[in-house]
């Protein structure tokens, strides 16, 4: 049984390539954000997932290492995936949607609350393209009031 890729799956195929980024990410509220580069690498499997693996500087220093898989499930309306962390023992399992206007798609997730209280939070992962060669990844977590509490941003670019 061979699947065919439908639009979902193509606007996926935006992602493959290798980019450079950077990240800005806010490590404790009342501190600066700090700026940290990386690079990824994104593959295609057979036009149906995407699997991405980076690398980047993490802050405090020492590198991390990610993998991400995305895809689209027809049967579920709903684009899924997980993503993994050298630095972390989680596993994180995304279940999002494509914005109307095919711009930004949004990841949603449970992962481990940054209170380090042992509770779990709810967590959104936002990939927007800019241009063909510009993407971002904005993370954020919903606090206790219902506010999505932004994080971190990593800017891609597409290397030519």
């Amino acid at each position: 049984m061979k699947e065919e890729p439908q639009k979902e799956h193509q606007w996926l195929q935006k992602l493959v390539g290798d980019w450079t980024y950077e990240t800005e990410a806010a490590m404790e509220p009342g501190q600066p954000p700090e700026k940290l580069p990386g690079s990824e690498t994104v593959h295609s499997l057979d036009g149906l997932w995407t699997v991405a693996q980076g690398q980047g500087e993490m802050p405090g220093g020492g590198t991390a290492t990610m993998i991400m898989t995305l895809g689209y499930n027809p049967q579920r309306n709903r684009y899924v995936g997980t993503w993994i962390g050298s630095m972390m023992t989680h596993l994180w399992i995304y279940n999002g949607s494509l914005d109307a206007a095919g711009k930004v798609l949004t990841l949603e997730s449970e992962g481990p609350s940054f209170a380090g209280d042992g509770k779990m939070a709810n967590y959104q992962d936002l990939i927007e393209f800019i241009g063909d060669d510009h993407r971002t990844l904005t993370s954020r977590v919903r606090g206790d009031d219902g506010t999505w509490n932004q994080f971190m941003t990593a800017h891609y670019w597409r290397k030519k």
